[in-house]
């Protein structure tokens, strides 16, 4: 049924938000392991909390490469310095590392190593259902919402960096709730930034610095009426960060994916490498729905494949466009199989994602961003289009 008049809210956390600092600690690890051997196999989680870090998981190299401790704590040091964090409770130099990574088990490699276990074909690296979703209410092919929420503390912290506003300090969240016409945004009804400061900065003052920059970032017209414009409600933000909230890695699975627009399979991406499914698959399915809707074949696209441990080929795939779609969706299902594999090992050679690409994304979302020349977000390219358009000729 098609979407009637409504609203819908997403949220965003910032690049210091304690769960935030758990990814990008965790994906900088996985880099660290990739940059030394492209097949290495890295499930590390992150814990931060005042003045410490907690590195736990398995990993395994498989071309002799060595990644000791002390690299992956190296590691976690320079992404809190380079986030900004020199505070009393939480600071990149003074903070105690723990790190309890260990080898993987020969057990979980039995399954996804080609030639060994019951099927020997690489398989997936664990049972699991993956989304992707793309909408076309946005150039980024992404929900308004999310979008406009990463981008206002993307905006904020570039702020904090280049020194123009030192009263903020790395820890802020955000929240952007617009009012639809059907599928299409029309306006704002409430927008919510709550950002740690300085001791000395007055609610005022952050309110002044935090209002043109969403009004930078939303269309022109769109800035809501003043009681509908909350700036840090409680209405101080001081202490804050791993100091104010213990961080873990792999909680902000909906400001990672689609803000809550699309249904999500539960499994985390970051501090994993590509040879798992909760990873690489949620990226393909990404890169299928994009091309789907930046093909014209639909104005929304939600795609799901699920997979089970041990065996290569998805178990299932399926294609919803909500009603809009050009062409059936069972077409368009038949076609995307025909035109990507999506086995784990099909996936990592279509999308090149056995490379130190990943610390990027452990910020301001996985999808919608734009690819680099290093490689990362390669999900997002739509080099499926002029395929994808024939089937509606």
């Amino acid at each position: 049924m098609p979407l009637q008049h409504h609203e819908f809210t997403s949220e965003s956390v910032s690049e210091g938000h304690p769960d935030k600092v758990s990814d990008q600690i965790s994906d900088a690890v996985v880099d660290l392991f990739l940059g030394k051997d492209p097949t290495a196999k890295v499930a590390v989680e992150t814990l931060t909390t005042t003045n410490r870090v907690v590195l736990a998981g398995e990993v395994r190299t498989n071309n002799g490469a060595v990644v000791t401790k002390d690299e992956m704590n190296q590691a976690a040091r320079d992404v809190v310095k380079a986030i900004g964090y020199e505070q009393d409770g939480f600071h990149w130099q003074n903070m105690a590392v723990e790190n309890h990574v260990h080898g993987q088990s020969a057990e979980i490699a039995q399954g996804v190593e080609a030639g060994q276990g019951l099927h020997q074909e690489e398989g997936a690296g664990d049972q699991g259902i993956m989304f992707g979703y793309a909408t076309d209410e946005t150039p980024e092919l992404m929900p308004a919402t999310l979008v406009y929420s990463h981008q206002i503390l993307r905006k904020l912290a570039e702020l904090r960096h280049n020194g123009t506003h030192p009263e903020l300090e790395p820890d802020a969240k955000s929240q952007v709730t617009l009012q639809y016409d059907g599928s299409r945004p029309v306006g704002v009804n409430a927008i919510v930034v709550s950002h740690q400061h300085k001791d000395s900065a007055t609610l005022e003052e952050l309110r002044e610095i935090i209002r043109p920059v969403v009004k930078d970032v939303l269309p022109e017209g769109w800035f809501p009426d003043e009681d509908k414009f909350y700036v840090n409600p409680t209405g101080r933000f001081v202490i804050g960060g791993p100091d104010g909230d213990a961080g873990l890695t792999g909680r902000k699975i909906i400001v990672d994916t689609y803000g809550g627009a699309a249904p999500h399979g539960g499994g985390a991406f970051s501090g994993k490498d590509p040879s798992k499914v909760d990873r690489s698959a949620a990226y393909a399915t990404r890169y299928l729905a994009k091309n789907v809707v930046a093909a014209g074949l639909a104005k929304r696209c939600n795609i799901q494949v699920s997979y089970a441990i041990g065996v290569a080929q998805p178990l299932s795939l399926y294609v919803d466009t909500f009603g809009t779609g050009e062409v059936g969706e069972d077409t368009i299902a038949r076609k995307l199989r025909e035109l990507v594999d999506l086995s784990p090992r099909g996936i990592r050679n279509h999308l090149k994602l056995e490379a130190p690409i990943y610390s990027p994304s452990a910020s301001y979302g996985h999808f919608g961003r734009t690819p680099t020349d290093a490689g990362a977000f390669s999900w997002e390219k739509t080099g499926l289009v002029n395929e994808l358009q024939a089937l509606a000729k």
